[in-house]
């Protein structure tokens, strides 16, 4: 065989580009019903991310995540007992092991592997794979793709003047290269983002024996703790509550009871000495860190504008100050990179640095028999909804839900182009919603009316979504109120005063824009 000549597979064999979370996900919901994963990993093992000896992986180890167990988590295995609130990238990486083994799709994972090409098969119909393993190449021609290879794995580096020629003893590189603080010990450190990656970092260097931390940002971001009074910030904030409120709700009204939450949980910077951000909380941006805060107030990491130039070791601001620094850690995002995919492929989705055209993130009407998981820029939570969006992919190439129609792939795609120029992240409990109800699973509150409470401020927790629709599980309503009344949150059901005011004020809103 040569790479010319692809090895057709049966048709109910799936290739997925990709052995981490979505990936994962992907191949045990495909599984479930009637199709044959093949997952193909660049790195030795699975995990993506969560892998963090993988060359592509921003993750370090003792990392924790920023995002609780409960919603940390797919809906048929929880964490081990004993995993902490906010788990290790051990834990993590365990977690996504156990759940390969359960759902039985370790054994169909080509582990150092790496996908170079994905084409159109000889006369349209279908997809080659070109693979490599060992040196060896391959090439199979598949019925059906999904692509869940991350949306971060390119570094995105600012351009700033003098950056290349840093001359610091600690180097200046991309926050995906940074390893822990041991390396940064008595050293001055400048970190150049204001997200959550790079508020984490610089508390971890502050708190790990750095002599001096700086955060240089463009603009400051509002902060909000990981834990609100001993709750987890992600059962707080990305509720279905917010959900419907933010379909009903002008984004002015939305703005300002985000805005509430956050400062009435967290408070706003200046009150803690760094910058002041926006009045408008969506021009200001969002980010979270439990210590970044409380270390500016007690002086151990200081703030500064953007970056104006850098010469030698010095560097300058915007603001006209300048500091001296050993290092440079650039917390700047990453690039959506997909170099595997051909010419043609690239061409019909559009795919730049930030942008890839997709109908709902999934489908494109030009690309039958391919499929994209996990390709968004989301605030909030991933494992839920990345699972949402498997069960969705694999009820509608099992038919248990109607595939979207030609009409409605148009104009989806037409949607996603015209918000190329406006803001890419997208909060949790909005793609939550939206995977739910493409998949036929999301509950339905007034449906449940001992749950309704849970459902409705209470997390998004994975079980909440085997209430309704195909794949019910029996324990799933005692699961969604014990992930509910976890941490002390919502240990009664019956809602307050406050609450139910809140829920007819959405419904009728609700009825209003549907008038």
């Amino acid at each position: 065989m040569t790479t010319e000549d692809p090895l057709q597979m049966p048709p109910q064999q799936v290739a997925i580009i990709g052995a981490g979370p979505a990936g994962l996900a992907t191949a045990a919901w495909l599984r479930r019903h009637g199709f044959t994963p093949v997952l193909f990993e660049a790195a030795d093992q699975l995990g993506g991310q969560w892998n963090a000896a993988s060359p592509l992986s921003g993750v370090w180890p003792g990392m924790r995540t920023n995002t609780s167990r409960i919603l940390t988590a797919f809906s048929d295995l929880d964490h081990a007992p004993g995993t902490a609130v906010y788990p290790s990238q051990a834990e993590i990486l365990d977690y996504l092991r156990r759940y390969a083994d359960q759902a039985g799709i370790a054994g169909q994972i080509r582990v150092s592997t790496a996908v170079e090409r994905l084409e159109h098969a000889p006369g349209g119909r279908g997809w080659v794979v070109r693979s490599r393993h060992a040196g060896t190449p391959r090439a199979e021609k598949f019925a059906r793709v999904v692509v869940a290879s991350g949306r971060f794995t390119a570094p995105f580096l600012p351009a700033v003047d003098g950056l290349g020629g840093f001359a610091g003893s600690g180097g200046a590189v991309h926050s995906q290269a940074y390893g822990g603080p041991a390396a940064y010990r008595d050293k001055a450190v400048l970190v150049a983002g204001c997200s959550i990656s790079a508020l984490e970092i610089a508390s971890e260097l502050a708190l790990g024996g750095a002599r001096r931390v700086v955060v240089a940002s463009r603009r400051q971001r509002y902060v909000l703790q990981k834990l609100l009074a001993g709750v987890p910030a992600d059962h707080v904030a990305f509720t279905r509550f917010a959900a419907l409120a933010g379909s009903a709700l002008p984004a002015e009204a939305l703005a300002a009871g985000l805005r509430q939450l956050v400062v009435s949980s967290s408070g706003s910077p200046e009150q803690f000495g760094a910058p002041k951000p926006d009045p408008n909380i969506f021009a200001a941006g969002l980010t979270q860190s439990q210590h970044f805060l409380p270390l500016v107030a007690e002086g151990r990491i200081h703030t500064r504008p953007w970056i104006g130039r850098i010469s030698g070791t010095d560097v300058s601001f915007t603001d006209g100050t300048t500091e001296t620094v050993d290092a440079i850690l650039c917390a700047t995002g990453y690039r959506l990179s997909l170099p595997f995919l051909s010419e043609a492929i690239a061409a019909a989705l559009d795919v730049d640095d930030q942008h890839i055209d997709l109908h709902d993130h999934t489908f494109h009407p030009d690309l039958p028999g391919l499929a994209f998981i996990g390709m968004f820029d989301q605030v909030g939570p991933y494992f839920p909804v990345l699972e949402l969006q498997a069960r969705w992919l694999a009820y509608a190439w099992a038919g248990l839900v109607p595939a979207p129609t030609e009409g409605a792939l148009r104009g989806g795609l037409a949607q996603c182009r015209a918000g190329r120029g406006g803001p890419q992240s997208i909060p949790m409990h909005v793609l939550a919603t939206l995977f739910a109800r493409r998949a036929g699973v999301e509950p339905e509150p007034d449906k449940h009316p001992l749950l309704r409470r849970a459902l409705l401020f209470g997390p998004l927790s994975p079980a909440s979504f085997r209430l309704q629709g195909p794949d019910l599980r029996a324990d799933a309503a005692s699961r969604t109120l014990d992930a509910a009344a976890a941490f002390g949150r919502l240990t009664s059901a019956e809602m307050t005063a406050e609450e139910a005011g809140q829920w007819d004020a959405i419904q009728c809103a609700t009825r209003t824009v549907a008038a």
